[in-house]
């Protein structure tokens, strides 16, 4: 049996705590989030310790905004990404492959976001549910495209050092 530090354990709360905050500080601007953003670093960074990180938050988020239809598609949205980046991030890219990433996340959101609907309603309901969207899916598009390009750098030398201090002391 593998044994954990308190440090190693508090890690994945401290990192859903600051997607949690991020997106909770950023909700009265439809669709522009920063998680997008942290969860293709905490994958970069983290490797597949990320997913303990996605899953954690997407609970959360039930928990805030209640657990309708919609959160079903947080368990898969949000893995998603994490694994494309996981993929993606074997060598190294720069900051604008990153922000071209996430803008075409956002912009697909919905769609991915419509899989439930399309269960539940069929063809139909999920049709309607990704077209009445699509004006907040280019919203998405742009605001993570943006952030991304203008924080990837910063945040990905902020977050590398401090998880390299975090793992030495």
């Amino acid at each position: 049996m593998q044994r954990h530090s308190a440090r190693q354990l508090a890690l994945p709360g401290i990192l859903t705590a600051v997607l949690l905050g991020g997106q909770v500080a950023l909700a009265a601007l439809p669709n522009v989030e920063i998680v997008s953003l942290l969860v293709i670093l905490y994958s970069l960074l983290l490797g597949r310790r990320v997913f303990l990180v996605v899953y954690a938050f997407a609970l959360l988020e039930g928990f805030l905004y209640g657990f309708g239809l919609w959160w079903i598609s947080y368990l898969y949205v949000w893995s998603l990404l994490a694994g494309l980046a996981l993929i993606l991030g074997r060598r190294e890219r720069p900051a604008l492959f990153w922000a071209l990433v996430s803008g075409f996340f956002g912009l697909g959101f919905g769609a991915l976001c419509a899989l439930p609907y399309l269960a539940a309603g069929g063809p139909a309901a999920a049709l309607s549910y990704w077209l009445a969207g699509l004006g907040f899916d280019l919203v998405h598009c742009g605001g993570n495209f943006g952030m991304c390009l203008l924080l990837f750098r910063p945040l990905h030398r902020l977050l590398g050092a401090l998880l390299r201090r975090y793992d030495q002391i």
